[in-house]
């Protein structure tokens, strides 16, 4: 069985790129030999993360438990948990988005304010915005798998 888990968190060091640099050459790894797909939004602005997990359920929960328990990060918030059909990022082992570079307005689209505050967000809006980040190419990935 397929689900999917949307969650957010605050990084206790800065969020730069030798940071997300390491978290996805270590996803990628792991992802592959777990079957697991999705992505990881990263936003210097608050040191926020947000990334979407999927694959079997036993799979997902058992990296979620890891990614709760990681002392790197706090307030680890579930904002959405499903089971699917498919797979919506299927073809990502972790792509990555940096919200940083991303236009204002399309995450004010979704959200209170042009600063992304997944906190403040429902998990439907969350996933919108994902859906649109995907439309307009803004998720990147080194493997493309």
């Amino acid at each position: 069985m397929l689900v999917r888990l949307l969650y957010a968190s605050r990084a206790l060091a800065p969020v730069d790129d030798a940071l997300v640099a390491s978290i996805l050459e270590k996803a990628h790894e792991y992802n592959a030999a777990h079957g697991l797909t999705g992505i990881l939004c990263t936003c210097s602005e608050g040191n926020v993360f947000l990334q979407v997990l999927e694959g079997g359920r036993a799979a997902v929960n058992e990296l979620y438990g890891r990614i709760v328990r990681d002392p790197r990060h706090r307030d680890v918030t579930l904002l959405h948990y499903a089971e699917i059909e498919e797979r919506r990022f299927a073809t990502w082992r972790m792509g990555n988005v940096n919200l940083n570079r991303v236009n204002r307005g399309t995450v004010l689209k979704y959200s209170e304010t042009p600063q992304l505050d997944p906190f403040r967000m429902s998990g439907k809006a969350t996933l919108a915005l994902l859906d649109e980040l995907m439309a307009t190419a803004a998720i990147v990935s080194r493997d493309g798998a």
